[in-house]
């Protein structure tokens, strides 16, 4: 397939992207083979794809006989004083014969000495036991496919697995082809969640470039700074204040000396009296003004008196008038 490439790397780069864009949607499939199938590179290409399936499919047979063979041998157990000797020979020495099966040999002598062995017991009797050989390895390849096949198939019964030994080419089959588009969709997943892990480290980055900024701004050398001049002018403030109420004592003492001070507070004694006598010659006036009938402080007077005492008064301001200018015709008379 082909390897994924972050979205940043592709927004970076314009060109790049145009060129990944046209190659994973025009030339290539999502393997990474060519579209071009009519080319002579794509011909030699499926040529060299079935040999190489061939000579795959000859080798996992060569390694299943060989892992059935292995696992035919008994343990330690009973069954090991059931089976011959040179049976259990063939069992143990058949599995690495097996696995050099399709390599070329190293040397004429590696051949001579191959043949030596197919000619000297126990692989001599091959053909004897070779019934008995087919059986056991039978037996493992059933057991192998039976336990492949639970796996495969797990909502089948146990009991009822051997049955479903013969459909597991087809079961293989499904699941290998439902392989690539779900390694598609999880690279794709995880390109998208490297992506976003990406920018949730990119934007933790900036919180924390913000967090050491207030940091500084708060405990750093400027701020505190400020906060020494903060003290200081406050300081100095305290120190002005300090010196100004001292200069008004001084001022104080300066103009008020003790003859002065003491007659200031002679003349406020003398001040308080006289609000003292202020006071008690308003509230004889009121007592009086209530005798005369009138409404003092919201209490009720007596309207009739109070109008018969005012035209009183009015008389008496006229009699009083008329005497004066009686008195200035006397005093131009003489």
């Amino acid at each position: 397939m082909l390897p994924p490439v972050e979205d940043a790397v592709l927004q970076n780069n314009p060109g790049f992207a145009a060129l990944y864009s046209t190659l994973s949607t025009a030339i290539l499939n999502p393997d990474g083979t060519t579209k071009d199938d009519k080319s002579h590179m794509a011909r030699q290409r499926d040529a060299a794809r079935k040999e190489l399936d061939t000579h795959r499919l000859v080798s996992a047979k060569h390694h299943l006989l060989a892992q059935a063979i292995s696992a035919a041998v008994p343990r330690k157990s009973q069954s090991e004083l059931q089976l011959p000797g040179s049976l259990l020979d063939l069992l143990l020495l058949l599995p690495p014969l097996l696995t050099g099966v399709g390599q070329p040999p190293a040397a004429a002598r590696d051949v001579e000495v191959l043949h030596l062995l197919l000619a000297n017991p126990p692989l001599s009797s091959l053909h004897a036991h070779m019934h008995d050989l087919a059986s056991l390895v039978s037996s493992s390849l059933h057991s192998s496919a039976v336990q492949i096949a639970r796996a495969a198939f797990p909502a089948t019964d146990p009991s009822f697995t051997h049955r479903q030994v013969p459909s597991l080419a087809r079961r293989i089959a499904e699941l290998s082809s439902g392989l690539d588009p779900h390694a598609d969709s999880l690279a794709a997943a995880r390109l998208a969640a490297t992506n976003s892990l990406t920018q949730l480290l990119q934007k933790q980055a900036e919180a924390l470039l913000l967090l050491l900024r207030s940091l500084e701004a708060k405990h750093g050398p400027i701020a505190r700074s400020l906060e020494h001049r903060a003290a200081d002018v406050s300081l100095e403030a305290q120190l002005g204040q300090v010196n100004a109420e001292t200069a008004l004592w001084s001022v104080r003492k300066d103009v008020y000396s003790p003859e002065v001070r003491e007659a200031l507070v002679n003349y406020s004694a003398h001040l308080r009296d006289g609000r003292l006598r202020l006071r008690e010659t308003m509230r004889t006036a009121e007592v009086k003004l209530q005798d005369y009938g009138v409404a003092i402080d919201g209490r009720a007077g007596d309207p009739r008196k109070e109008r018969s005492l005012r035209e009183a008064a009015r008389a008496y301001r006229d009699t009083q008038r008329q005497i004066e200018d009686a008195q200035s015709d006397l005093s131009r008379l003489r």
